[in-house]
């Protein structure tokens, strides 16, 4: 089996972004890696993802994680609830990633979900965004998990 190359995807409608949503599920991120270009109108975000797509079917197999960039272009705004960036040591996880267009297409809203109730909203003139991963990859035995755990 050879190995899956890296993502490169890219999106101009809100189905196309369903399909980033679920590569970045579970990424990591450090609160000083969100970046906020107002002048270039880009937001982005320097993560480490899951690589769902390589994903361990059997049990004792290591999945992997890859540096991988996420941004979007022509973002108009951006709002903030429960992150700071006053410790960008903070460890941020991505939950979803989600478009809500507006009345009139194709400006809309971008809500960017993490644990612990942290929201990054974007106000955006289009959707424009992408998912480019480097050769940055390695092992890990930590498969992400939504299940509640046993006490």
């Amino acid at each position: 089996m050879t190995d899956p190359k890296p993502l490169r995807l890219f999106t101009e409608e809100a189905e196309d972004l369903k399909i980033i949503a679920s590569a970045v599920q579970d990424a990591v991120v450090k609160a000083g890696n969100l970046k906020y270009e107002q002048k270039k109108r880009r937001f982005g975000l320097e993560l480490n993802r899951y690589r769902w797509e390589t994903a361990p079917t059997r049990k004792g197999q290591q999945g992997e994680r890859v540096r991988a960039l996420l941004a979007f272009d022509g973002v108009l705004n951006v709002k903030t609830r429960a992150i700071t960036k006053a410790d960008p040591e903070l460890i941020l996880s991505l939950l979803s990633v989600e478009f809500t267009p507006d009345a009139e297409p194709p400006g809309g809203k971008i809500t960017l979900l993490f644990a612990g109730d942290g929201e990054i909203e974007l106000t955006v003139e289009a959707l424009d965004s992408s998912l480019i991963d480097s050769d940055y990859i390695w092992p890990t035995r930590h498969v992400p998990s939504h299940e509640r755990r046993k006490r």
